[in-house]
């Protein structure tokens, strides 16, 4: 399997040639140059799979340069029921991402795909888990060593510190907004005493510190000087190793492969509703993948009128579901450029004009029609609506979900089919925003006993301003 920049101007790569980088050297973000195909005797093939030979399957489609045992050791290494069980006896853990049905509304059945149940409590540890291994496995291989510079809203800095702790060779500077996460999410990340992580806390909003790692990254020579990489949802290896749920989701909630499902997905950065496309591109039976956002709603805009406007950062609201406060989705390029029938000059002039302008508008052109061949639909979700949600589920069906979780939940409802079973993926457990479930239910979220004094623990973390520079210079200053 050979890898393509989504802006045409790059040489193709090997999985394992780009696993360790971010973008491609033309600033684009590497895909496959085809999608396998999956057929229906080969999807009911899968059924009775455990999570980590479903993931072989799928993923040895797109890793062809790592020898089968290898693969097949490290996914066994990765998934397995003590990683992902945080301290909660459940009867299905075997699953790995287990299916809970909520009931039947409108005629749909409607369920959520537990992502929550790694080491960080979030949907990000179902990949963040196996890149640690990945990264660990290439660098041996090779010889070398990594320093991975990162930005976070909340959920996947603390993911891929939790992955990375410890890891040999490898070095992690995570980027977050000042002030912008959950007190949960601040602890869990800034508690990490372990000599190779680095908290920067960056004076702005998310996009700001996604802004600088792209500028590093497109920063050639300081990147090759540092051995910098990346575990943001631009880097391949964590969006196809999402690709597995969805096909697990599907097993889960399906007979046999002549049926369809729906999934509703809270999106900001467009990377885990982007892994769910590429599954439905490979044959996986998705009738409509639903993009659910925020009052930052982006996505929700585009899908709903063709015109993307990606906001500043004056423009982005600090939200109670604060790992979508994201005004430009940076995994968004990796369907634009399939869109634009895989043409990287169009898709490099569309993201030109982002840059430059702010956005672009395809409304009257003819590929806005063609849109609808790839299932998307979308909707937003406020504050109100949020809090409604988490309470309506709490008292209808005894389950306390997360804010995020809440925007898919709420969205998925607007866009229930009969006879199509519509599945929500989880985002976190409640407790990573306490303050909210709070509010919306006047009792505390339950939190897992290996997280019951993370808050009252020393951090570590370093002020910094929103400057490339100093964020370079920190990295060189830590690198010796």
């Amino acid at each position: 399997m050979r890898y393509q920049s989504t802006r045409g101007n790059s040489p193709q790569q090997s999985f394992l040639e780009i696993l360790l980088g971010g973008l491609a050297p033309d600033g684009g973000l590497y895909l496959p140059t085809h999608y396998p195909q999956v057929t229906p005797v080969q999807l009911d093939s899968w059924r009775g799979l455990t999570y980590a030979d479903l993931a072989y399957e799928v993923l040895s489609l797109y890793c062809d340069d790592i020898p089968e045992a290898d693969l097949r050791a490290l996914l066994r290494k990765t998934y397995t029921e003590q990683v992902y069980c945080n301290g909660r006896p459940q009867d299905n853990a075997k699953d790995i991402t287990p299916l809970h049905w909520f009931g039947e509304e409108h005629g749909t059945r409607i369920g959520l795909v537990s992502l929550s149940n790694g080491p960080t409590l979030a949907f990000k540890d179902m990949a963040m888990q196996l890149l640690g291994n990945l990264f660990e496995y290439a660098l041996k291989r090779a010889g070398q060593k990594l320093n991975i510079l990162g930005a976070t809203s909340g959920d996947t800095g603390s993911a891929a510190e939790y992955a990375m702790r410890g890891k040999e060779g490898v070095k992690v500077f995570m980027l977050s907004p000042r002030g912008k996460m959950s007190s949960f999410q601040s602890a869990q990340m800034y508690s990490l005493q372990d000599p190779n992580i680095f908290n920067l806390a960056v004076a702005g909003v998310f996009d700001d510190c996604q802004d600088i790692v792209k500028a590093v990254s497109n920063d050639h020579a300081f990147k090759a000087k540092s051995q910098i990489g990346t575990v943001n949802s631009i880097n391949w290896g964590r969006v196809v190793a999402q690709v597995v749920y969805y096909f697990q989701g599907y097993l889960l909630a399906t007979k046999s492969s002549n049926e369809k499902v729906s999934f509703t997905v809270p999106s900001g950065n467009f990377g885990n509703v982007c892994a769910g496309h590429i599954a439905r591109m490979m044959g996986l039976p998705i009738e409509h993948l639903i993009v659910a956002t925020n009052e930052n709603d982006v996505l929700d805009e585009f899908f709903r009128t063709g015109v993307y406007r990606a906001r500043k950062s004056a423009e982005t609201l600090h939200t109670s579901s604060p790992s979508m406060d994201i005004s430009k989705a940076s995994n968004f390029e990796r369907f634009v450029y399939d869109f634009m029938g895989q043409d990287g000059k169009a898709t490099a002039a569309m993201f030109k004009k982002v840059d430059e302008t702010g956005g672009f508008d395809i409304s009257k052109d003819a590929v806005f029609k063609e849109l609808g061949k790839y299932g998307f639909q979308s909707g937003r979700s406020t504050h109100e609506n949020r809090l409604e949600t988490i309470r309506d589920i709490d008292t209808r069906y005894g389950v306390m979900i997360d804010t995020h979780t809440a925007d898919g939940v709420k969205v998925a409802r607007e866009h229930l089919q009969a006879g199509i079973p519509m599945l929500v993926l989880e985002t976190a457990l409640p407790i990573k925003f306490e303050e909210t479930i709070q509010e919306a239910l006047g009792r505390p979220a339950e939190c897992p006993s290996a997280f019951k004094d993370i808050k009252s623990k020393p951090q570590r973390v370093e002020n910094i301003d929103a400057d490339v520079n100093q964020v370079k210079t920190f990295i060189t200053t830590h690198l010796s």
